[in-house]
């Protein structure tokens, strides 16, 4: 899987980069043929709390896959979005059996 990650608004730091890479390699496990996978990682201009946004677009063969989450953190908004991925891997493959 070839993974690109955007950081906007701010320098992503290697911990952060391992962290999104260590969570999309979970991704790989339920979702085979997964072949692209973008993260936007994006610092909102509002002094919130959360202004942490993590959008994450899943290339597959059925079509792409997309999740965007706003929380305090980037690791918890990376967390919430991969939670949702997973759910509509797990939805795409259920349909594609046919269930």
């Amino acid at each position: 899987m070839n993974v690109q990650i955007h950081s906007v608004r701010f320098d992503a730091d290697k911990k952060l980069i391992d962290f999104v890479h260590q969570k999309l390699g979970k991704l790989t496990q339920i979702g085979e043929g997964i072949v692209n996978a973008e993260v936007y990682l994006r610092l909102d201009k509002d002094q919130e709390r959360e202004n942490k946004i993590s959008e994450i677009k899943l290339d597959m063969p059925g079509g792409p896959l997309f999740a965007r989450k706003q929380s305090k953190t980037f690791e918890e908004s990376t967390d919430l979005a991969v939670d949702a991925l997973k759910r509509q891997i797990t939805k795409y493959k259920q349909k594609k059996r046919g269930v």
